[in-house]
């Protein structure tokens, strides 16, 4: 009987031993399951000497931000170098060979899954200076005239493009309030002194480089029209110190002259860097925009709103937006309806929510009607001098085929700013309606002066922006903007 017991008892605990050592092999198992199926990421590109040309057999060596430890490979033929089975994370890059110097790149982010591309030169004196983000996938090389109106679409979409381009740029740039400026420097300033500035500015330099007088040095430049200057100013500050607003005014100095490409890589990566930046984010949407990339633009800035909801820049671009849209997006209404709910003293939300809206409607639906109406008369009551919120009421009106209820808001629109084509043509169009063709046809005429006066007046603007020559990497010089 003892014999039978202690038999079984054996056989217990044999069985409890091998469940528990499949329950101890799972366990030591599952971390290296784990690392076989996650995420991994790669890095790879080419490394090129200062000529440009590929560096065979250079030693490329890849280290994580905060570690020590690092991985090595040798470039090929073309110079291409790989690596692979990456965690998500910041890295350094830095390759060197004997004869064709070295180079490096401090600050490179990799997210899970990307496969991503990063090219290095090499020379054989190594600035210190760390580089913004990854190295520019672009260079600007000279500016020329803007010589007609141009750009893709009609009147509307060109104007548009360009008001954004503006007022993207005075998201604010910092101006001449640098930390450690000279008191020579602060007087010619404000004297309007600036090539005496700009000469102060470059002895400075001289002496103590820094990135802030490198941004100070490209707002100068950018008010004695050295455009060139200006923006590789802003660019070397970016880089020495890649702040929020020394990123995003080298943006903005691209997207004002015309270089929208290299704008958009600048705010792009300048998201990354700074995603909760309200205006980063827009002035993405703005290079978008300017590209022709309409949907990609008006998502970019309907997250821009999503960074905090309360400020109205968002809105205010996306409703600009809209002027160069057939329709709108159920996005973009469900943002500008949030605008109206959550300032609704504010003119502008009630005047863009009710424009989107009005766009979108069903002809059928009486009640959307009766909306926008409510919405632009809280708009024309918290502003009487909104001409815009009084020209889109006439609209309503005339829309509904109400031309005389429409007449009295095209005149008021009219009163407060007379320049406005729109209003003339549309006026003019209700006089004709309502049996006035004397009047109808001196609104027209009033319409097609202001036009022509306005086509000029525009292509003066954009002869003053000079349109900056830049050329993409990896492309032909055929490509050249």
């Amino acid at each position: 009987m003892i014999g039978s017991g202690l038999r079984r008892r054996s056989r217990w605990v044999l069985a409890k031993a091998a469940r528990f050592g499949i329950f101890i092999f799972y366990f030591a198992i599952l971390p290296l399951a784990s690392q076989e199926t996650g995420p991994s990421a790669s890095l790879h590109g080419t490394i090129r000497d200062s000529q440009g040309k590929p560096v065979t057999n250079a030693s490329v060596s890849l280290t994580e931000k905060n570690s020590t430890h690092s991985r090595s490979v040798s470039t090929d033929e073309q110079g291409h170098y790989t690596f692979t089975g990456l965690s998500a994370g910041v890295y350094s890059v830095h390759a060197v060979k004997s004869g064709s110097g070295e180079g490096e790149i401090i600050s490179v982010l990799v997210n899970a899954r990307e496969n991503k591309s990063v090219d290095l030169t090499t020379s054989s004196a190594v600035a210190g200076a760390p580089q913004f983000f990854d190295e520019p996938q672009f260079s600007v090389s000279g500016v020329t005239d803007t010589t007609s109106l141009g750009g893709h679409g009609s009147d509307t979409v060109v104007r548009t493009r360009d008001s954004i381009a503006k007022d993207t740029t005075t998201l604010s740039k910092v101006e001449a309030e640098s930390p450690g400026v000279a008191p020579e420097v602060d007087k010619s300033l404000r004297a309007g002194n600036y090539s005496q500035a700009r000469d102060e500015v470059r002895q400075q330099i001289a002496n103590h480089d820094t990135a802030a007088l490198h941004h100070l040095l490209g707002s100068i430049d950018e008010k004695l029209g050295d455009s060139l200057d200006a923006v590789h100013e802003y660019q070397h500050a970016a880089q020495m110190d890649a702040t929020e607003p020394y990123v995003f005014d080298w943006g903005s100095e691209l997207l004002l002259h015309h270089a929208a490409e290299p704008a958009a890589e600048v705010f792009d990566k300048g998201t990354k860097l700074f995603p909760k930046s309200t205006r980063m984010w827009i002035g993405l949407g703005a290079a978008s925009f300017a590209r022709g990339s309409n949907q990609e633009a008006v998502r970019q800035v309907c997250a821009a709103s999503d960074v905090n909801p309360n400020d109205p820049a968002p809105y205010l671009f996306l409703g600009k937006m809209q002027h160069a849209e057939k329709n709108s997006s159920d996005e973009v209404l469900e943002k500008l309806q949030r605008f109206a709910t959550l300032q609704p003293q504010n003119a502008q939300a009630n005047y863009y929510y009710a424009v989107v809206l009005w766009k979108n409607r069903d002809p059928q639906d009486k009640s959307r009607a009766a909306h926008v109406e409510s919405l632009l008369a809280n708009s024309i009551r918290l502003d009487p001098q909104f001409a815009e919120a009084e020209l889109e009421m006439g609209i309503v009106y005339a829309d509904q085929g109400n031309a005389s209820a429409a007449i009295p808001y095209y005149q008021r629109a009219i009163q407060i700013a007379p320049q406005t084509e729109e209003s003339h043509f549309r006026l003019a169009q209700a006089y004709r309606q309502t049996g006035q063709p004397e009047k109808s046809k001196e609104e027209l005429r009033l319409y097609q002066q202001l036009s022509k006066e306005s086509s000029a007046e525009l292509e003066r603007q954009r002869r003053e922006i000079r349109q900056f020559v830049y050329t993409l990497r990896d492309q032909p010089p055929s490509r050249v903007q």
